[in-house]
Order: C-alpha cells, then structure tokens, then sequence
C-alpha cells in the first residue's frame, strides 16, 4: 500500500514564485500540490475547499501579511506553516516572529543559479515540507515556547557544589573548560533550544551549536537568545574559541568544524556540499568532535527529521563522549533522534527538560 501523499498549498504574491515552488516541489513524488494562492483571502478560500497537510507562505504580501494570517490559522485551525522569505538582513527579526507565531520552518525563496544551486535549493525546500507534514501541533504550543519550556532557571549547584570563591582552578569552572558540549537539532529545535539555553547557568560548560536554518537568519537567531540567556550567544565565526558559559552557533550555509590546538578548542566555519544534505551538517560538528575532543565531549541530537547527526553522534560515542537523544514525547519531529537512538549513538533518551541538567551534569565533570 503506497503513502499518501503531502498535500501543499503554495501562497505567495508573485506569480514566478509559485510557479517555481509548485514545480519543485511536484518534482518530489511524496508531495501533491493541491493548489496555489496570490494572498492569504485566496488561500482562506482554498482552504476551505480542500484541507492541505502543509502550507508555504510568503511574508509579504497585498491585503494581509503574512505573519498575520499566520497568527490567525494558529488560532482557528493549526496547519504546518512553511515560511518563505527572500530573507534580507532586515527581515531576519519578522522571520523570527513568525517562528513565534507557530511557524514550524523558514526557507529561501529560489533563486535562479548554477544547476548545483537549483538542486540544492529542491532538495532543502522538500525535505522541509515533508519535515512539517511530521510535525506534531499541539494546542497551546504557539507564542514564545510555551510547551516547551525546560525548567525554572538552573545554577550550576542544581546538579554540582558551587564553586568556592577566591580559587580559580578549583571546583566546576575549572572542569568547564575541558568539557564541550556539541548539539545538533533541526525542525522544531530553535524554540526547543531556546528552551534548553534559557535556563542554563552563566557558568555552563562551552557549547556549539548545529541548527539547520538559512543563511542570515541564524544571526538574528543567536542575538535573540543572547538577550534571553545567561550564556552568552553568538553566530560563530572561523577561529572562534570555545569558552566557559558561551554558545556559538553554526553560521547558515556553513559547515562549523571543532578543532582543538593544545588546551584550546575553537571553531572553523568553511564552505563546502551538502553533508547528509545539509549544510551546516550536525553530522560535520559531531565527527569532527569525535575526532577533536573524544571523551572531553558530551553530544546531544535534539528534534528534526531525517537521520543527520545519527553516524556522527555513533562516532562521538565510539570515541568515549557522553551522548543524549531527545526522547519521542518531547520532540516536534522524531526524526534524527530516532535515527541515532536506532543505530546505537545515544547513551541517554531524555526529556527536553532533562537536558539542561544532563548538560550542567555531564558537561561540568571529568569523564568517568
């Protein structure tokens, strides 16, 4: 018995749109293409007529925006939303927004380029369509977080004494700095990040950072949790260090590399293909890990579908790290995690709010 397949309405106020985004996304045989829209009255119409199991959406459109009859979908019937932008630099804080709103992706509308470019962006684009058809709705789950909150916010003693004061190079901090945590997370992980970054210490262990999202926005992203955190957020750039109660996040677009020199671990962020087709790759950070840090890792592969991260966090695990699956309830797609749970790669399966503590836990202490 074949599948049936995702159904996908396309709206967009340009006509060259979505003519494009309906004839990549036929080009996938796991999706139909029940209809197109100029703006969202059309497509409230639409969806009367027929229900889709996703829906792509541009931003910016005559009549009403489109974050607006996001917020007003989510209210009245919930669908996997898609968001597709041209992304501008000014636009990154709106696309931020529409996350909020319950949007469960963003993607860049296709520009026209070198054959590797075009088969990139039909790759990207249906594998993100097929990710929100698995996308769990759940109510209540739209606005910053709600049901995926974490936990009050922690201090380092919720799991470990405090450091004494006055001797550095003694208690935690001191182990902090030979510990990297590395995470990985797709559909469904920036709020879930949001919830496991917010309520860390500002004293956590250095953490790096895989979520696959375009080029630009993943700087909007990072400011946006530098001013929730206690950590401290940033996009990461090539040659970076890795420190003691910093997060850095893998630019769009480019693969980040853990490299270590002496006591010192820092970050390369390089071009490159498509890896476990994605770029950045979870699966790029993680072997590196293994091969960089060994047992002075902890890895943790959070919500997303698909199976990057899977053999990498197996490598990781090989090479003596403490690895974390994110279990099945608390994810939005139990995709990557499934994967490496499968193949062996993960240690520990854990709630979204157990790993704040797993991290401060494993992260903060010598290998066993």
């Amino acid at each position: 018995m074949t599948q049936r397949q995702i159904r996908v309405l396309i709206v967009d106020d340009s006509a060259s749109v979505r003519e494009t985004m309906s004839h990549i996304l036929a080009s996938d045989p796991a999706i139909e293409v029940i209809g197109t829209a100029s703006d969202p009255f059309v497509a409230a119409k639409r969806i009367q007529q027929e229900l889709p199991d996703v829906i792509t959406l541009d931003v910016e459109m005559p009549r009403m925006d489109g974050i607006t009859f996001l917020r007003r979908l989510m209210e009245q019937h919930p669908i996997p939303v898609v968001m597709v932008s041209s992304l501008v630099e000014d636009g990154s804080e709106t696309l931020m927004q529409a996350l909020e709103a319950g949007a469960v992706d963003i993607i860049l509308k296709p520009k026209i380029g070198t054959k590797r470019l075009l088969e990139e962006a039909r790759i990207q684009i249906c594998d993100t369509v097929k990710a929100a058809a698995n996308v769990k709705l759940r109510s209540g789950m739209f606005g910053r977080s709600r049901t995926l909150k974490a936990a009050p916010k922690l201090t380092a003693d919720a799991v470990l004494p405090a450091p004494r004061t006055g001797a550095p190079g003694t208690g935690a901090m001191a182990k902090t700095t030979e510990r990297i945590v590395c995470i990985g997370a797709s559909t469904g992980g920036t709020q879930s990040l949001e919830a496991v970054l917010e309520v860390l210490p500002a004293n956590s262990p250095g953490i790096v950072v895989v979520q696959h999202m375009p080029e630009k926005f993943t700087a909007a992203f990072a400011k946006r949790l530098d001013g929730l955190c206690q950590v401290t957020v940033k996009e990461a750039e090539d040659g970076d260090t890795v420190l003691p109660g910093h997060v850095l996040i893998a630019p769009g677009n480019y693969h980040m590399l853990l490299q270590r020199s002496g006591a010192r671990y820092y970050v390369a962020v390089k071009e490159g293909p498509l890896v476990s087709r994605h770029r950045p790759s979870v699966d790029v950070l993680f072997r590196s890990a293994a091969h960089a840090a060994g047992r002075n890792a902890v890895g943790v592969i959070m919500t997303g579908m698909g199976d990057d991260g899977a053999k990498g966090l197996l490598e990781m695990r090989n090479a003596g790290a403490n690895t974390i699956a994110q279990d099945e309830e608390s994810c939005v797609v139990f995709g990557m995690p499934k994967e490496a749970i499968g193949l062996g790669a993960a240690e520990q399966v854990v709630s979204l709010a157990s790993i704040p503590n797993q991290i401060l836990l494993l992260g903060c202490s010598h290998h066993a």
